[in-house]
């Protein structure tokens, strides 16, 4: 078994604070303390520094995390496959995924894989591209999904399922009664978008740049940090926004949005799921192969 005061140290080191590594091992902060200080007596060095409630960690702790990370990938997989010999999957799959993939593509297919494989504790982590990047790259998460056009060297990145980013408007704007409207019309009208990091705005003003349009040229009236919030603001505006078709079927089927055609402009993408290079994940593949025969039956 992985020795238990290794473990309290990764997690501390990972975490950076002994409170919220207490909360998540569910043992109390002095028990946190005494594992740290009993390791750091075995190796005879300090391996983090203290700066009032504030810890970081010292040359020796970065050193020790970097082995610390190898031991309990090893761990993982040890348990992983020794739980296949038995027939069974077992163990904890941490995801990552940017925004739009969290909240409207991967609900379906988590529920049905729980259903599956109940052994297994799933964590999901939201936030955008960017922030789903650093926390693979950090070994917060196991594998992430995001929806960026920039490639990380470090990562590996493999497309997942496809999406169409269409523009939106609520079903009172004097654009969703035309069949179709020309590039330059649109600059006559206030915009929603995402926040900066986000995947979906880059792919939006890579899509932008093939009609000559720049993020410039419109009228932007606000940059909101979910696509939840892009839709309710929408809702009691007249503004227009790109939005990701998986985000607004139940507001098309209820008639409430519609979808404004635009002349020559076509965005589409797929969503990728990205690994560190070099990483194997065996819950993380055992995850993926089952999302992609969800996606290919449905």
């Amino acid at each position: 078994m992985l020795d238990f005061r290794l473990f309290v140290f990764y997690t501390v080191a990972k975490k950076l604070s002994f409170t919220k590594a207490a909360a998540e091992l569910y043992i109390t902060q002095p028990a946190v303390t005494r594992h740290i200080h009993e390791l750091e007596q075995q190796f005879g060095m300090a391996l983090f520094e203290r700066t009032g409630k504030q810890i970081r960690l010292t040359t020796a702790g970065e050193v020790a995390l970097r082995h610390a990370e190898i031991i309990h990938a090893n761990y993982r997989q040890l348990e992983y496959e020794l739980n296949s010999l038995k027939g069974r999957h077992s163990g904890t799959l941490r995801l990552g995924a940017s925004s739009t993939v969290a909240q409207y593509v991967l609900p379906p297919v988590l529920a049905r894989f729980h259903e599956r494989h109940a052994e297994i504790t799933i964590s999901l982590l939201s936030g955008n591209t960017e922030q789903i990047e650093q926390a693979l790259l950090n070994r917060d998460i196991d594998m992430g999904i995001v929806e960026g056009r920039t490639h990380l060297h470090e990562l590996r990145y493999t497309p997942f399922v496809p999406d169409e980013i269409v523009l939106v408007s609520r079903a009172e704007h004097p654009l969703a009664k035309q069949d179709e409207v020309s590039v330059e019309e649109l600059k006559g009208f206030p915009f929603l978008l995402r926040e900066r990091g986000s995947g979906t705005l880059e792919v939006i003003e890579h899509a932008l740049r093939k009609v000559e349009v720049k993020l410039t040229d419109l009228t932007i009236e606000m940059y909101l940090g979910s696509t939840e919030s892009i839709k309710s603001y929408l809702f009691h505006s007249n503004c227009l926004a790109f939005i990701s078709i998986y985000a607004i079927e139940n507001e098309l089927k209820a008639g409430t949005f519609r979808v404004v055609d635009v002349q020559d402009l076509e965005i589409s993408r797929p969503f990728y799921t990205i690994q560190r290079q070099g990483d194997t994940e065996p819950l993380a593949d055992t995850f993926l192969r089952f999302a992609r025969r969800y996606y290919n039956q449905g």
